[in-house]
């Protein structure tokens, strides 16, 4: 065995394929009973193709990684239309041209649809927070509308925390869109695998150079010599590579102390009629105790009777019972994830990969091309 991977997401099994290809022996720990990370997805009792931790759509501008990603899967040619529920009223999400119109009506949207494009320009997408900070008095009563009606309560639902104390990489994903595009994404490559996540990973990771054990806690085989600076696996010195992918906190017993994320609560629901709602997406941006409720689908095509739906509710993560989804970026928490950073910089062949090894936020495309090019460099 040349390579040790803790974790079997896109970031473990991206890693895993290419150093398979190139005749590494590799193994893959997983601790769950099954591959694919969060993009696990399975057929539910009924029969429909249902996401098991909540929605994950591809989209990317990088066709190195859709080339990639392409060799394991056929695609599904889905473009990811998102609505808000804001009291009763469905309106298009991102905030567009298409939204302003319903919000303000035709006529005073025209006008302020005309100060939008003078400040920004057409097609731009403006964060909400920046453009709270237009002067023009047209500009502030679409801010404020957004503000109020699609930003703030969703994002302390989200969040438990008000829009100001979240980091600028997650609100800037909350633009206003000078645009008619009801699209989500804009990027140049979208859609969904064909026969879903569970089966490009199994594709992908069906090669003879890759071993896989499931039900597995790395720490149980793992033991790091702090003061030698060596790595032993079941007991017997380890030199090859070790590409993590897991909470790193978690990993090492919280030994420099515990990083906070955000967690999920999901209900899932199963109703007789063919649609439960208009879009794959309804936000629920100020009322509710659930943020979104995604129908599944939309999402993969499936034409089959009845559907299935699940309900969002974000939680504190408090310990490993739950999942850790996001990381909650501030300053404090990134320099206690820095120690952990500094803690295993000594072990030269251990890799730190991924949303919860590097503690950023991370779409499917980004974490793919961040295997990509750490295997370039292996």
């Amino acid at each position: 065995m040349d390579t040790l991977i803790i974790g079997s997401g896109f970031a473990g099994s991206v890693v895993a394929r290419v150093l398979a290809q190139r005749g590494e022996k590799v193994k893959i720990i997983e601790k769950r009973d099954h591959i694919g990370g969060n993009c696990y997805d399975e057929y539910d009792e009924y029969g429909v193709l249902v996401h098991k931790y909540g929605p994950h759509i591809f989209h990317t501008n990088n066709k190195e990684v859709y080339d990639f990603l392409s060799r394991f899967t056929k695609w599904y040619d889905y473009r990811h239309e998102v609505v808000g529920n804001v009291y009763g009223k469905i309106i298009p999400i991102p905030f567009n041209l298409n939204t302003l119109m319903i919000v303000f009506g035709q006529e005073k949207g025209e006008r302020l649809k005309q100060e939008l494009i003078d400040a920004y320009g057409e097609n731009a997408r403006v964060p909400i927070l920046e453009l709270q900070k237009n002067p023009s008095q047209g500009i502030q009563e679409v801010a404020q509308y957004v503000y109020e009606n699609i930003f703030l309560k969703y994002t302390m639902k989200q969040w438990n925390q008000k829009p100001e104390e979240v980091d600028q990489s997650v609100t800037a994903r909350v633009p206003v869109l000078i645009s008619y595009d009801n699209r989500y994404f804009q990027d140049l490559y979208q859609g969904m695998p064909l026969e879903g996540y569970t089966k490009l990973f199994e594709n992908m990771l069906n090669h003879e150079n890759i071993e896989i054990e499931l039900n597995k806690d790395a720490k149980e085989d793992l033991s790091f010599d702090m003061q030698t600076h060596q790595v032993y696996y079941q007991g017997q010195l380890w030199q090859g590579k070790i590409i993590f992918t897991g909470a790193i906190d978690d990993f090492f017993d919280h030994c420099l102390g515990r990083l906070p994320y955000r967690s999920l609560r999901f209900e899932y629901e199963h109703y007789p009629e063919d649609h439960y709602q208009s879009h794959g997406v309804v936000n629920y941006t100020v009322s509710e105790d659930f943020t979104r409720i995604t129908e599944f689908k939309y999402l993969t095509g499936q034409e089959i009777s009845g559907t299935t739906i699940v309900k969002e509710y974000p939680e504190i993560y408090r310990n490993e019972t739950q999942v850790p989804y996001y990381a909650i970026l501030s300053p404090e928490n990134l320099m206690m994830y820095q120690k952990y950073v500094d803690y295993v910089k000594p072990f030269s062949h251990f890799y730190l990969l991924g949303r919860l090894a590097q503690y950023k936020y991370y779409n499917i495309d980004g974490i793919v091309e961040e295997a990509l090019k750490l295997v370039k460099t292996l």
